[in-house]
């Protein structure tokens, strides 16, 4: 009896917790949305002509989005539209609060692998990256999002988490798939770069210097693909020849031929130097 009450109450605490986090926002939520044309409307009228028309990061475009969820709290594109602006100022709890009710409410399964995304290059939640990117896999196949397949992400996330034969053997799969399919002007550079920073870790100097050079010639001056090259070469007792590459991959970072991803400007990518603080 004392076991059922206990639980009882952590439903009580939970279910009281939930409500709290959605009174703040004068939202009710509920499981019966409105049908797709009362939807389009509320998005159309709180978004396209509410929030959009606001600041990204002012309080009119959270208010705004608040609105249309006290209309209806199971548009899941609102509320991914309400966490976006807070993860790309640094506010990670908080926005993933909200991303995860962008998932709850998905009928289309678009949000998980967006979550999965926010949580290996914004969060670097490593961890549960690799297990929403493995169920969007489940549903999907290795899918893309943000211009990457989901085994570059969760090769990504293996690095950041040392693992790195397993994110080698990804990055491998993931590289031989493109070429299989579209040819060798498909691969990435950065599937690349991070394949020779998984043999780079592992102590695979020369195979890790063929990633390297593969990834400097679709993007010339590469200054980290450049700096990982020298410090390979170095490691191999080549000093002069790593000084040469590393000179190199100062002048070319100072210039900002770094990563070049969409989300760079908000967070630095695994591996990416700091050039403006170069001495």
């Amino acid at each position: 009896m004392r076991l059922f009450i206990k639980i009882g109450v952590l439903i009580l605490m939970v279910s009281c917790k939930q409500s709290d986090e959605t009174k703040k926002l004068n939202i009710v939520e509920n499981d019966q949305p409105k049908t797709k044309e009362q939807q389009d409307s509320i998005i159309k009228e709180h978004l396209e002509n509410g929030a959009w028309k606001m600041g990204l990061y002012s309080r009119e475009w959270q208010n705004e989005i608040d609105k249309g969820l006290a209309k209806d709290s199971t548009i899941a594109y609102l509320w991914q539209q309400k966490a976006m602006p807070l993860f790309k100022q640094g506010k990670y709890e908080v926005g993933m609060m909200y991303l995860d009710k962008a998932v709850k409410f998905d009928k289309n399964n678009e949000w998980q692998e967006y979550r999965a995304f926010m949580k290996c290059i914004f969060s670097k939640t490593y961890k549960e990256a690799i297990i929403d990117f493995e169920a969007c896999k489940r549903k999907k196949g290795n899918s893309y999002v943000m211009d990457h397949s989901y085994n570059f992400y969760i090769a990504l996330s293996k690095i950041q988490l040392n693992e790195f034969s397993d994110a080698e053997k990804l990055l491998e799969e993931t590289i031989n798939q493109e070429l299989i399919k579209h040819g060798a002007e498909w691969i990435h550079y950065l599937d690349l770069f991070y394949l020779g920073i998984s043999r780079y870790e592992q102590g695979k100097y020369e195979e890790a210097i063929d990633a390297f050079d593969r990834t400097i010639q679709k993007y010339p001056g590469f200054a980290e693909a450049l700096y990982y090259k020298g410090s390979s070469l170095h490691k191999m007792e080549k000093k002069e020849e790593a000084k040469k590459i590393m000179d190199e991959a100062i002048k070319y970072g100072k210039q900002g031929n770094s990563i070049k991803e969409d989300n760079s400007i908000y967070e630095r990518y695994p591996y990416q130097i700091r050039w403006n603080l170069w001495d």
